[in-house]
C-alpha cells in the first residue's frame, strides 16, 4: 500500500519498461538540471546560479539511500566544487567535453557497470554519456534532442525539482518511503 502511494503522487514521464531497483548510482549535468541554466555575473566578475533546495534534498535522500553520486559539468565553475562539497559529492569532473568518458571513468572508480548508473542531462553535450548509461533521464526543459532519447522525462525544469522527482521514483521502486529515508543516518 506504501508503495501504491508514493507512485500514485509522481508525475514523470517513463517511455519503456525498466526495471529501477537495477539502478546503484546517478551521475548529473549541473547547469539545466541541478540550475535552472541561468548565470548572473557580479560586477566584480564574479559567478552565481541558483539551486533548488528541492532538488539538495533529492540528492540527500539519494545519498541516504547508499546511492553512489556522481557531477559531470561541462564547466569549470567553483561553484560546482563548492555545491558537491555541500552535498558530500566526491566524484566530481569539472570542464568536462567527453561526458561518455567521464561516465564510464565514474562507473570504473565505483566498480559498478555502465547499467547500473542513471545519467540525467538536459542538453546535446548530455548526449553521449546517457547514451551508454543504463538509464537515462532529463528535466521537463530539456533540449528537444535530449527529451526524444531519454527514458524519464521529469514534469519540472531543471533547477525546479526535477532532480528530486527522479530520486521520488527511484526511492519508490525500492519501495522506500521518502521521510524514512531522511532518518538514516550517515
Amino acid at each position: 500500500m506504501l508503495h501504491q502511494r508514493i507512485i500514485n503522487r509522481l508525475h514523470y514521464t517513463i517511455r519503456m519498461p525498466f526495471d529501477l531497483t537495477k539502478i546503484k548510482a546517478l551521475a548529473f549535468d549541473v547547469d539545466g538540471v541541478l540550475t535552472d541554466g541561468g548565470l548572473f555575473w557580479g560586477s566584480d566578475g564574479e559567478e552565481f546560479k541558483r539551486f533548488s533546495f528541492t532538488d539538495i534534498m533529492g540528492i540527500s535522500l539519494a545519498r541516504r539511500a547508499g546511492y553512489k553520486l556522481a557531477l559531470i559539468s561541462g564547466e569549470n565553475s567553483p561553484l560546482v566544487t563548492r555545491y558537491a562539497a555541500k552535498m558530500h559529492i566526491t566524484d566530481v569532473t569539472k570542464g568536462c567535453r567527453d561526458k561518455a568518458t567521464a561516465l564510464r571513468d565514474f562507473a570504473q572508480r565505483e566498480s559498478l557497470s555502465l547499467d547500473e548508473i542513471c545519467f540525467m542531462g538536459d542538453d546535446v553535450n548530455d548526449l553521449s554519456a546517457m547514451k551508454i548509461a543504463g538509464y537515462s533521464a532529463a528535466p521537463a526543459n530539456a533540449n528537444k534532442e535530449v527529451l526524444a532519447q531519454v527514458e524519464f522525462i521529469s514534469k519540472h525544469n531543471g533547477g525546479h525539482g526535477a532532480v528530486r522527482e527522479l530520486v521520488d521514483a527511484l526511492l519508490a521502486a525500492r519501495g522506500l518511503d521518502p521521510e524514512e529515508t531522511f532518518h538514516i543516518k550517515l
